[in-house]
Protein backbone atom coordinates (compact mmCIF):
# COMPACT_ATOMS: atom_id res chain seq x y z
CA UNK A 1 0.00 0.00 0.00
CA UNK A 2 1.32 3.41 -0.99
CA UNK A 3 1.14 6.58 1.07
CA UNK A 4 -1.53 8.13 -1.19
CA UNK A 5 -3.97 5.41 -0.14
CA UNK A 6 -3.20 6.06 3.53
CA UNK A 7 -3.55 9.82 2.97
CA UNK A 8 -7.01 9.32 1.48
CA UNK A 9 -8.00 7.65 4.74
CA UNK A 10 -6.39 10.36 6.92
CA UNK A 11 -7.99 13.24 5.01
CA UNK A 12 -6.59 15.40 2.22
CA UNK A 13 -6.35 18.52 4.39
CA UNK A 14 -7.18 17.72 7.99
CA UNK A 15 -6.36 19.71 11.11
CA UNK A 16 -2.83 18.32 11.20
CA UNK A 17 -2.07 19.51 7.66
CA UNK A 18 -3.77 22.86 8.25
CA UNK A 19 -1.67 23.51 11.34
CA UNK A 20 1.49 22.51 9.52
CA UNK A 21 0.58 24.61 6.49
CA UNK A 22 0.13 27.71 8.62
CA UNK A 23 3.69 27.26 9.86
CA UNK A 24 4.88 26.65 6.32
CA UNK A 25 3.42 29.99 5.17
CA UNK A 26 5.55 31.99 7.63
CA UNK A 27 8.86 31.62 5.70
CA UNK A 28 7.32 33.11 2.51
CA UNK A 29 6.09 36.05 4.61
CA UNK A 30 9.62 36.92 5.74
CA UNK A 31 11.18 35.63 2.53
CA UNK A 32 9.38 38.25 0.45
CA UNK A 33 10.78 40.99 2.69
CA UNK A 34 14.33 39.66 2.39
CA UNK A 35 13.94 39.25 -1.36
CA UNK A 36 12.76 42.79 -2.13
CA UNK A 37 14.23 44.84 0.72
CA UNK A 38 16.99 45.74 -1.74
CA UNK A 39 14.51 48.10 -3.39
CA UNK A 40 15.01 50.37 -0.39
CA UNK A 41 18.55 49.33 0.58
CA UNK A 42 19.94 50.09 -2.87
CA UNK A 43 17.76 53.00 -3.91
CA UNK A 44 19.81 55.95 -5.18
CA UNK A 45 19.05 59.27 -3.44
CA UNK A 46 19.86 62.51 -5.25
CA UNK A 47 23.54 63.29 -4.81
CA UNK A 48 26.40 65.50 -5.99
CA UNK A 49 30.13 65.90 -5.40
CA UNK A 50 31.36 66.54 -1.85
CA UNK A 51 32.76 70.09 -1.56
CA UNK A 52 34.45 69.98 1.84
CA UNK A 53 33.88 69.84 5.58
CA UNK A 54 30.27 70.41 6.74
CA UNK A 55 28.95 70.19 3.17
CA UNK A 56 25.37 68.96 2.80
CA UNK A 57 23.21 68.22 -0.22
CA UNK A 58 20.67 70.89 0.64
CA UNK A 59 21.67 74.56 0.50
CA UNK A 60 22.54 75.98 3.92
CA UNK A 61 22.86 79.70 3.13
CA UNK A 62 23.76 82.17 0.37
CA UNK A 63 27.49 81.44 0.65
CA UNK A 64 26.86 77.70 0.35
CA UNK A 65 24.63 78.30 -2.68
CA UNK A 66 27.35 80.34 -4.36
CA UNK A 67 29.96 77.65 -3.66
CA UNK A 68 27.73 74.96 -5.19
CA UNK A 69 27.10 77.03 -8.34
CA UNK A 70 30.83 77.70 -8.76
CA UNK A 71 31.79 74.03 -8.25
CA UNK A 72 29.04 71.83 -9.74
CA UNK A 73 27.96 71.98 -13.41
CA UNK A 74 24.31 71.89 -14.41
CA UNK A 75 22.89 69.21 -16.71
CA UNK A 76 19.60 68.72 -18.55
CA UNK A 77 17.45 65.81 -17.41
CA UNK A 78 14.50 65.70 -19.82
CA UNK A 79 12.94 69.15 -19.38
CA UNK A 80 14.69 70.05 -16.11
CA UNK A 81 18.05 71.55 -15.17
CA UNK A 82 19.70 69.55 -12.38
CA UNK A 83 23.08 69.57 -10.70
CA UNK A 84 25.51 66.98 -12.01
CA UNK A 85 25.62 63.86 -9.86
CA UNK A 86 29.05 62.66 -10.90
CA UNK A 87 31.14 65.65 -12.01
CA UNK A 88 32.52 68.90 -10.64
CA UNK A 89 34.56 71.72 -12.19
CA UNK A 90 38.31 71.35 -12.01
CA UNK A 91 38.50 74.98 -10.92
CA UNK A 92 35.74 77.10 -9.30
CA UNK A 93 33.85 79.24 -11.82
CA UNK A 94 34.35 82.81 -10.59
CA UNK A 95 32.55 84.39 -13.55
CA UNK A 96 35.46 86.42 -14.96
CA UNK A 97 37.45 83.54 -16.42
CA UNK A 98 35.12 80.56 -16.83
CA UNK A 99 36.72 77.16 -17.27
CA UNK A 100 34.31 74.39 -18.20
CA UNK A 101 36.73 71.51 -17.63
CA UNK A 102 35.23 68.92 -15.27
CA UNK A 103 36.54 66.00 -13.25
CA UNK A 104 34.79 62.95 -11.74
CA UNK A 105 33.75 63.10 -8.12
CA UNK A 106 35.80 61.26 -5.50
CA UNK A 107 33.22 61.66 -2.71
CA UNK A 108 29.54 62.58 -2.55
CA UNK A 109 26.85 64.14 -0.39
CA UNK A 110 23.34 62.66 -0.51
CA UNK A 111 19.83 64.00 -0.18
CA UNK A 112 18.52 63.00 3.26
CA UNK A 113 14.88 63.94 2.68
CA UNK A 114 13.81 60.36 1.84
CA UNK A 115 16.32 58.11 3.58
CA UNK A 116 18.38 58.43 6.71
CA UNK A 117 20.92 56.06 5.15
CA UNK A 118 21.17 53.58 2.28
CA UNK A 119 23.71 51.07 1.12
CA UNK A 120 24.37 53.16 -1.97
CA UNK A 121 25.35 56.06 0.29
CA UNK A 122 27.36 53.94 2.74
CA UNK A 123 29.49 52.35 0.03
CA UNK A 124 29.19 55.13 -2.62
CA UNK A 125 27.55 52.82 -5.18
CA UNK A 126 27.01 55.63 -7.69
CA UNK A 127 28.45 56.96 -10.95
CA UNK A 128 31.25 54.67 -12.19
CA UNK A 129 30.41 52.05 -9.54
CA UNK A 130 26.69 52.03 -10.28
CA UNK A 131 26.92 48.59 -11.90
CA UNK A 132 27.66 47.14 -8.46
CA UNK A 133 24.02 47.73 -7.58
CA UNK A 134 22.96 45.63 -10.54
CA UNK A 135 25.51 42.92 -9.66
CA UNK A 136 24.16 42.85 -6.12
CA UNK A 137 20.60 42.29 -7.33
CA UNK A 138 21.79 39.57 -9.68
CA UNK A 139 23.65 37.88 -6.81
CA UNK A 140 20.39 37.21 -5.00
CA UNK A 141 18.93 35.38 -7.99
CA UNK A 142 22.17 33.44 -8.47
CA UNK A 143 21.83 32.27 -4.88
CA UNK A 144 18.26 31.14 -5.62
CA UNK A 145 19.50 29.15 -8.60
CA UNK A 146 22.22 27.39 -6.61
CA UNK A 147 19.92 26.81 -3.64
CA UNK A 148 17.24 25.24 -5.79
CA UNK A 149 19.56 22.90 -7.66
CA UNK A 150 21.99 21.89 -4.91
CA UNK A 151 19.76 21.98 -1.85
CA UNK A 152 16.94 20.28 -3.73
CA UNK A 153 19.18 17.29 -4.42
CA UNK A 154 20.42 17.22 -0.82
CA UNK A 155 16.81 17.38 0.41
CA UNK A 156 15.97 14.28 -1.60
CA UNK A 157 18.97 12.50 -0.10
CA UNK A 158 18.95 13.62 3.56
CA UNK A 159 15.27 14.48 3.98
CA UNK A 160 13.14 17.64 4.16
CA UNK A 161 13.42 18.30 7.88
CA UNK A 162 17.23 18.38 8.40
CA UNK A 163 17.77 20.55 5.33
CA UNK A 164 15.11 22.93 6.55
CA UNK A 165 16.67 23.26 10.01
CA UNK A 166 20.17 23.84 8.64
CA UNK A 167 19.03 26.44 6.13
CA UNK A 168 16.72 28.34 8.46
CA UNK A 169 19.52 28.75 10.98
CA UNK A 170 21.78 29.82 8.11
CA UNK A 171 19.17 32.32 6.91
CA UNK A 172 18.87 33.89 10.36
CA UNK A 173 22.64 34.19 10.88
CA UNK A 174 23.41 35.54 7.42
CA UNK A 175 20.49 37.99 7.18
CA UNK A 176 21.35 39.52 10.55
CA UNK A 177 25.04 39.66 9.61
CA UNK A 178 24.14 41.57 6.44
CA UNK A 179 23.34 44.60 8.60
CA UNK A 180 27.03 44.82 9.60
CA UNK A 181 28.85 44.23 6.30
CA UNK A 182 32.14 46.22 5.92
CA UNK A 183 31.93 46.70 2.14
CA UNK A 184 29.73 46.09 -0.87
CA UNK A 185 31.58 42.94 -1.94
CA UNK A 186 30.88 41.22 1.39
CA UNK A 187 27.26 42.34 1.03
CA UNK A 188 27.04 40.73 -2.41
CA UNK A 189 28.55 37.49 -1.07
CA UNK A 190 26.07 37.46 1.82
CA UNK A 191 23.19 38.05 -0.59
CA UNK A 192 24.19 34.91 -2.48
CA UNK A 193 24.34 32.85 0.72
CA UNK A 194 21.13 34.28 2.18
CA UNK A 195 19.20 33.67 -1.04
CA UNK A 196 20.57 30.16 -1.28
CA UNK A 197 19.61 29.26 2.29
CA UNK A 198 16.28 31.09 2.10
CA UNK A 199 15.04 29.33 -1.00
CA UNK A 200 16.27 25.96 0.28
CA UNK A 201 14.48 26.42 3.62
CA UNK A 202 11.27 27.43 1.90
CA UNK A 203 11.45 24.63 -0.66
CA UNK A 204 12.09 21.84 1.83
CA UNK A 205 9.20 22.84 4.11
CA UNK A 206 6.79 23.65 1.30
CA UNK A 207 7.46 20.30 -0.34
CA UNK A 208 6.87 18.71 3.05
CA UNK A 209 3.45 20.36 3.27
CA UNK A 210 2.54 19.37 -0.29
CA UNK A 211 3.60 15.77 0.28
CA UNK A 212 1.24 15.60 3.26
CA UNK A 213 -1.69 17.21 1.39
CA UNK A 214 -4.14 15.27 -0.75
CA UNK A 215 -4.89 15.96 -4.44
CA UNK A 216 -8.13 17.86 -3.84
CA UNK A 217 -6.40 20.64 -1.87
CA UNK A 218 -3.07 21.07 -3.63
CA UNK A 219 -4.18 23.93 -5.86
CA UNK A 220 -5.55 25.70 -2.78
CA UNK A 221 -2.28 25.14 -0.93
CA UNK A 222 -0.31 26.47 -3.88
CA UNK A 223 -2.38 29.66 -4.16
CA UNK A 224 -2.93 30.71 -0.54
CA UNK A 225 0.80 31.00 0.01
CA UNK A 226 0.64 33.95 -2.40
CA UNK A 227 -1.44 35.85 0.15
CA UNK A 228 1.30 35.44 2.74
CA UNK A 229 3.91 36.58 0.21
CA UNK A 230 1.89 39.73 -0.50
CA UNK A 231 1.34 40.31 3.22
CA UNK A 232 5.10 40.26 3.62
CA UNK A 233 5.50 42.87 0.89
CA UNK A 234 2.88 45.13 2.46
CA UNK A 235 4.66 44.78 5.81
CA UNK A 236 7.99 45.60 4.19
CA UNK A 237 6.58 48.77 2.65
CA UNK A 238 5.12 49.83 6.00
CA UNK A 239 8.36 49.17 7.89
CA UNK A 240 10.47 50.90 5.24
CA UNK A 241 8.24 53.98 5.44
CA UNK A 242 8.81 54.38 9.17
CA UNK A 243 12.38 53.04 9.29
CA UNK A 244 14.51 55.09 6.90
CA UNK A 245 17.87 53.51 7.85
CA UNK A 246 18.82 50.45 5.79
CA UNK A 247 20.75 49.01 8.76
CA UNK A 248 17.79 49.17 11.15
CA UNK A 249 15.36 47.94 8.49
CA UNK A 250 17.55 44.93 7.75
CA UNK A 251 17.66 44.01 11.44
CA UNK A 252 13.88 44.39 11.81
CA UNK A 253 13.11 41.97 8.99
CA UNK A 254 15.89 39.53 9.98
CA UNK A 255 15.73 39.10 13.75
CA UNK A 256 12.28 37.38 13.73
CA UNK A 257 13.75 34.58 11.56
CA UNK A 258 15.57 33.34 14.67
CA UNK A 259 12.21 31.91 15.75
CA UNK A 260 12.53 29.34 12.96
CA UNK A 261 14.62 27.33 15.42
CA UNK A 262 11.36 26.45 17.21
CA UNK A 263 10.31 24.48 14.13
CA UNK A 264 12.69 21.75 15.30
CA UNK A 265 10.03 20.60 17.77
CA UNK A 266 6.95 20.98 15.56
CA UNK A 267 7.91 20.15 11.95
CA UNK A 268 8.00 16.42 11.20
CA UNK A 269 9.77 14.54 8.48
CA UNK A 270 7.75 13.76 5.36
CA UNK A 271 6.22 10.29 5.72
CA UNK A 272 6.20 10.02 1.93
CA UNK A 273 9.97 10.57 1.87
CA UNK A 274 10.48 8.13 4.77
CA UNK A 275 8.51 5.46 2.92
CA UNK A 276 10.48 6.06 -0.27
CA UNK A 277 13.67 5.43 1.76
CA UNK A 278 12.35 2.26 3.37
CA UNK A 279 12.13 3.83 6.82
CA UNK A 280 8.65 2.40 7.44
CA UNK A 281 8.60 2.45 11.29
CA UNK A 282 9.43 6.20 11.34
CA UNK A 283 6.72 6.89 8.76
CA UNK A 284 4.21 4.95 10.85
CA UNK A 285 4.91 7.21 13.86
CA UNK A 286 4.13 10.35 11.81
CA UNK A 287 1.02 8.76 10.31
CA UNK A 288 -0.31 7.84 13.75
CA UNK A 289 0.18 11.43 14.92
CA UNK A 290 -1.62 12.76 11.82
CA UNK A 291 -4.51 10.38 12.47
CA UNK A 292 -4.75 11.44 16.12
CA UNK A 293 -4.90 15.17 15.32
CA UNK A 294 -7.32 14.64 12.41
CA UNK A 295 -9.63 12.55 14.59
CA UNK A 296 -9.49 9.33 12.56
CA UNK A 297 -8.31 5.83 13.29
CA UNK A 298 -5.79 4.03 11.14
CA UNK A 299 -6.06 0.23 11.25
CA UNK A 300 -2.80 -1.48 12.13
CA UNK A 301 -3.26 -3.69 9.09
CA UNK A 302 -3.14 -0.62 6.86
CA UNK A 303 0.10 0.54 8.45
CA UNK A 304 1.67 -2.89 8.07
CA UNK A 305 0.89 -2.91 4.36
CA UNK A 306 2.81 0.31 3.65
CA UNK A 307 5.48 -0.42 1.06
CA UNK A 308 8.34 1.43 -0.58
CA UNK A 309 7.11 3.30 -3.65
CA UNK A 310 8.74 2.23 -6.89
CA UNK A 311 8.99 5.34 -9.04
CA UNK A 312 10.68 5.04 -12.41
CA UNK A 313 12.69 8.08 -13.48
CA UNK A 314 11.82 9.50 -16.90
CA UNK A 315 13.87 12.28 -18.49
CA UNK A 316 12.19 15.46 -19.66
CA UNK A 317 14.30 15.25 -22.84
CA UNK A 318 11.60 12.92 -24.16
CA UNK A 319 9.63 16.10 -24.79
CA UNK A 320 12.20 16.97 -27.46
CA UNK A 321 11.61 13.85 -29.56
CA UNK A 322 9.24 15.43 -32.12
CA UNK A 323 9.14 18.92 -33.67
CA UNK A 324 5.73 19.63 -32.12
CA UNK A 325 6.73 18.62 -28.59
CA UNK A 326 9.97 20.57 -28.91
CA UNK A 327 8.06 23.62 -30.11
CA UNK A 328 5.56 23.71 -27.22
CA UNK A 329 8.29 22.91 -24.68
CA UNK A 330 10.44 25.82 -25.87
CA UNK A 331 7.41 28.13 -25.70
CA UNK A 332 6.76 27.08 -22.10
CA UNK A 333 10.40 27.59 -21.13
CA UNK A 334 10.39 31.02 -22.79
CA UNK A 335 7.22 31.99 -20.92
CA UNK A 336 8.83 31.07 -17.61
CA UNK A 337 11.94 33.07 -18.49
CA UNK A 338 9.97 36.14 -19.56
CA UNK A 339 7.55 35.98 -16.62
CA UNK A 340 10.50 35.96 -14.20
CA UNK A 341 12.36 38.74 -16.04
CA UNK A 342 9.32 41.02 -16.03
CA UNK A 343 8.09 40.23 -12.52
CA UNK A 344 11.43 40.92 -10.88
CA UNK A 345 12.48 43.56 -13.36
CA UNK A 346 9.36 45.64 -12.76
CA UNK A 347 9.73 45.07 -9.01
CA UNK A 348 13.27 46.41 -9.02
CA UNK A 349 12.36 49.16 -11.49
CA UNK A 350 10.24 50.78 -8.77
CA UNK A 351 13.53 52.39 -7.73
CA UNK A 352 13.79 54.15 -11.08
CA UNK A 353 10.22 55.44 -11.38
CA UNK A 354 9.36 59.02 -10.56
CA UNK A 355 7.20 59.85 -7.57
CA UNK A 356 7.18 58.51 -4.03
CA UNK A 357 8.92 55.13 -3.86
CA UNK A 358 6.80 53.97 -0.90
CA UNK A 359 3.56 54.77 -2.70
CA UNK A 360 4.78 53.13 -5.91
CA UNK A 361 5.85 50.01 -3.99
CA UNK A 362 2.49 49.74 -2.21
CA UNK A 363 0.51 50.22 -5.40
CA UNK A 364 2.61 47.53 -7.07
CA UNK A 365 1.83 45.13 -4.22
CA UNK A 366 -1.89 45.86 -4.45
CA UNK A 367 -1.77 45.29 -8.19
CA UNK A 368 -0.01 41.96 -7.66
CA UNK A 369 -2.59 40.81 -5.11
CA UNK A 370 -5.50 41.76 -7.39
CA UNK A 371 -3.80 39.91 -10.25
CA UNK A 372 -3.70 36.69 -8.20
CA UNK A 373 -7.34 37.05 -7.26
CA UNK A 374 -8.15 37.52 -10.95
CA UNK A 375 -6.37 34.27 -11.75
CA UNK A 376 -8.22 32.35 -9.03
CA UNK A 377 -11.56 33.67 -10.30
CA UNK A 378 -11.09 33.31 -14.06
CA UNK A 379 -8.61 30.50 -14.58
CA UNK A 380 -11.27 27.78 -14.67
CA UNK A 381 -13.69 29.95 -16.66
CA UNK A 382 -11.72 31.48 -19.51
CA UNK A 383 -9.01 28.88 -19.88
CA UNK A 384 -5.24 28.77 -19.48
CA UNK A 385 -4.21 29.87 -22.97
CA UNK A 386 -6.50 32.88 -23.11
CA UNK A 387 -5.46 34.20 -19.69
CA UNK A 388 -1.75 33.50 -20.21
CA UNK A 389 -1.74 35.20 -23.60
CA UNK A 390 -3.93 38.06 -22.36
CA UNK A 391 -1.80 38.68 -19.27
CA UNK A 392 1.42 38.74 -21.28
CA UNK A 393 -0.02 41.02 -23.98
CA UNK A 394 -1.63 43.37 -21.47
CA UNK A 395 1.59 43.75 -19.53
CA UNK A 396 3.71 44.00 -22.66
CA UNK A 397 1.61 46.63 -24.42
CA UNK A 398 1.43 48.73 -21.24
CA UNK A 399 5.21 48.64 -20.86
CA UNK A 400 5.89 49.54 -24.50
CA UNK A 401 3.44 52.45 -24.31
CA UNK A 402 5.66 54.13 -21.71
CA UNK A 403 7.86 55.44 -24.53
CA UNK A 404 5.17 57.94 -25.55
CA UNK A 405 4.86 59.98 -22.34
CA UNK A 406 8.65 59.90 -22.01
CA UNK A 407 9.38 61.05 -25.56
CA UNK A 408 6.47 63.41 -26.10
CA UNK A 409 5.52 64.48 -22.58
CA UNK A 410 7.26 66.18 -19.69
CA UNK A 411 7.80 65.61 -15.99
CA UNK A 412 4.25 66.77 -15.20
CA UNK A 413 2.81 63.55 -16.67
CA UNK A 414 5.29 61.12 -15.10
CA UNK A 415 2.29 59.57 -13.35
CA UNK A 416 1.30 58.09 -16.71
CA UNK A 417 4.57 56.14 -16.85
CA UNK A 418 4.04 54.91 -13.29
CA UNK A 419 0.47 53.85 -14.11
CA UNK A 420 1.56 51.96 -17.23
CA UNK A 421 4.30 50.26 -15.23
CA UNK A 422 1.71 49.06 -12.71
CA UNK A 423 -0.45 47.65 -15.50
CA UNK A 424 2.66 45.82 -16.66
CA UNK A 425 3.15 44.44 -13.15
CA UNK A 426 -0.48 43.26 -13.12
CA UNK A 427 0.09 41.29 -16.32
CA UNK A 428 3.46 39.90 -15.21
CA UNK A 429 2.16 38.68 -11.83
CA UNK A 430 -0.83 37.03 -13.46
CA UNK A 431 1.31 35.37 -16.12
CA UNK A 432 3.68 34.02 -13.48
CA UNK A 433 0.75 32.49 -11.60
CA UNK A 434 -0.92 31.00 -14.67
CA UNK A 435 2.20 29.53 -16.27
CA UNK A 436 2.73 27.19 -13.31
CA UNK A 437 -0.74 25.63 -13.66
CA UNK A 438 -0.45 25.60 -17.45
CA UNK A 439 2.92 23.85 -17.37
CA UNK A 440 1.74 21.16 -14.95
CA UNK A 441 -1.18 20.41 -17.29
CA UNK A 442 0.81 20.46 -20.53
CA UNK A 443 3.60 18.11 -19.47
CA UNK A 444 2.52 14.45 -19.33
CA UNK A 445 2.53 12.63 -16.01
CA UNK A 446 5.74 10.72 -16.74
CA UNK A 447 7.77 13.95 -17.01
CA UNK A 448 5.58 16.47 -15.16
CA UNK A 449 7.86 16.96 -12.15
CA UNK A 450 11.04 17.25 -14.17
CA UNK A 451 9.27 19.50 -16.70
CA UNK A 452 8.22 21.98 -14.02
CA UNK A 453 11.70 21.74 -12.54
CA UNK A 454 13.48 22.62 -15.77
CA UNK A 455 10.97 25.41 -16.34
CA UNK A 456 11.92 26.76 -12.93
CA UNK A 457 15.56 26.70 -14.02
CA UNK A 458 14.75 29.07 -16.88
CA UNK A 459 12.83 31.27 -14.44
CA UNK A 460 15.98 31.48 -12.31
CA UNK A 461 18.00 32.59 -15.31
CA UNK A 462 15.35 35.21 -16.02
CA UNK A 463 15.64 36.45 -12.46
CA UNK A 464 19.43 36.74 -12.77
CA UNK A 465 19.29 38.92 -15.88
CA UNK A 466 16.30 41.03 -14.74
CA UNK A 467 18.42 43.49 -12.68
CA UNK A 468 20.46 44.34 -15.77
CA UNK A 469 17.31 45.03 -17.78
CA UNK A 470 15.85 47.06 -14.89
CA UNK A 471 18.99 49.23 -14.70
CA UNK A 472 19.47 49.67 -18.46
CA UNK A 473 18.19 53.22 -18.39
CA UNK A 474 20.23 54.18 -15.32
CA UNK A 475 23.42 52.73 -16.80
CA UNK A 476 22.93 54.28 -20.26
CA UNK A 477 21.19 57.51 -19.24
CA UNK A 478 19.47 59.82 -21.71
CA UNK A 479 15.84 60.66 -22.33
CA UNK A 480 14.81 57.00 -22.25
CA UNK A 481 16.26 56.42 -18.78
CA UNK A 482 12.83 55.58 -17.34
CA UNK A 483 11.17 54.01 -20.37
CA UNK A 484 14.01 51.89 -21.81
CA UNK A 485 13.71 49.01 -19.31
CA UNK A 486 9.93 49.02 -19.70
CA UNK A 487 10.23 48.88 -23.49
CA UNK A 488 12.50 45.83 -23.23
CA UNK A 489 10.12 44.15 -20.77
CA UNK A 490 7.19 44.96 -23.04
CA UNK A 491 8.82 43.52 -26.14
CA UNK A 492 9.64 40.24 -24.38
CA UNK A 493 6.16 40.01 -22.90
CA UNK A 494 4.39 40.58 -26.23
CA UNK A 495 6.58 37.93 -27.89
CA UNK A 496 5.79 35.40 -25.14
CA UNK A 497 2.08 36.20 -25.30
CA UNK A 498 1.87 35.69 -29.06
CA UNK A 499 3.80 32.41 -28.86
CA UNK A 500 1.31 31.18 -26.25
CA UNK A 501 -1.35 31.12 -28.98
CA UNK A 502 0.40 28.07 -30.44
CA UNK A 503 -0.09 26.06 -27.23
CA UNK A 504 -3.09 23.73 -26.80
CA UNK A 505 -5.81 24.63 -24.29
CA UNK A 506 -5.95 22.36 -21.22
CA UNK A 507 -9.10 23.60 -19.51
CA UNK A 508 -11.49 20.68 -18.77
CA UNK A 509 -9.38 18.26 -20.75
CA UNK A 510 -7.90 15.02 -19.54
CA UNK A 511 -4.30 15.49 -18.50
CA UNK A 512 -1.74 13.75 -20.73
CA UNK A 513 -0.30 10.64 -19.08
CA UNK A 514 2.29 9.55 -21.63
CA UNK A 515 4.50 11.12 -24.28
CA UNK A 516 2.05 9.83 -26.89
CA UNK A 517 -0.76 11.69 -25.13
CA UNK A 518 1.31 14.86 -25.30
CA UNK A 519 1.85 14.39 -29.02
CA UNK A 520 -1.90 14.18 -29.54
CA UNK A 521 -2.81 17.22 -27.45
CA UNK A 522 -3.34 19.46 -30.47
CA UNK A 523 -5.86 16.96 -31.84
CA UNK A 524 -7.72 16.49 -28.59
CA UNK A 525 -11.23 17.88 -28.34
CA UNK A 526 -12.74 19.47 -25.29
CA UNK A 527 -14.62 16.88 -23.27
CA UNK A 528 -18.18 17.74 -22.40
CA UNK A 529 -18.73 14.85 -20.03
CA UNK A 530 -17.44 14.65 -16.50
CA UNK A 531 -14.10 13.05 -15.79
CA UNK A 532 -14.52 9.59 -14.39
CA UNK A 533 -14.27 9.13 -10.65
CA UNK A 534 -10.81 7.69 -10.77
CA UNK A 535 -9.30 10.80 -12.38
CA UNK A 536 -8.71 13.89 -10.19
CA UNK A 537 -9.95 17.29 -11.41
CA UNK A 538 -7.82 19.32 -13.75
CA UNK A 539 -5.04 21.13 -11.91
CA UNK A 540 -5.30 18.73 -8.95
CA UNK A 541 -3.38 15.74 -10.19
CA UNK A 542 -1.91 13.42 -7.66
CA UNK A 543 1.62 14.35 -8.51
CA UNK A 544 4.54 14.00 -6.16
CA UNK A 545 5.48 17.66 -6.31
CA UNK A 546 9.11 18.02 -5.38
CA UNK A 547 10.82 20.33 -5.14
CA UNK A 548 9.18 22.78 -7.56
CA UNK A 549 5.66 22.90 -6.19
CA UNK A 550 4.47 26.47 -6.18
CA UNK A 551 5.01 29.28 -8.63
CA UNK A 552 5.92 31.41 -5.61
CA UNK A 553 8.74 28.96 -4.90
CA UNK A 554 10.11 30.06 -8.24
CA UNK A 555 9.94 33.68 -7.14
CA UNK A 556 11.21 33.68 -3.62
Amino acid sequence: MKFDEVLAHLGDFGWYQKRLYLLICIPPFFGSMQSLAVIFHLDIPDHRCFLGVNDTYHVQDAHHSSLINMSIPWETDRDKQVLSSCKMYQYPQNGSQPNNLTTPCSAWVFDKSTYESTLTEKFSIVCDDLALRTHSNMAGFAGNLVGTLVMGLLSDFFGRRPLYLVNTVGTAIISISMAFVPNVYVYIAFRVLESMCGIAAFTSTFVLAMEMTGPSRRVFVGIIVEVFWCMGLFTLGLLAYFIRSWHTLQLCISIPTVLYVLYYWVVPESPRWLISRGRIPEAQVVIRKMASVNGVEVPEEMLKKIAVEDVQAVWVTQMFTTPYLLFITVIIFFNWFVASVIYYGLGLNVQNLSGNIYLNFTIANIVEFVSYMMCVTLLDRLGRKFLQCGSMLLGGIACVCTMFPVLYGNSSIDWVTVALSMVGKFGAAGAFAIVYVYTAELFPTVVRNSGVGVSSFFARIGGMVSPYFADLGVLLGGDLKVALPLIVFGGLSIAAGLLTLFLPETLKRRLPETIEDAKNMRKAKKENHKLDAMEPPVGETDVKMEPFTSFREMKV
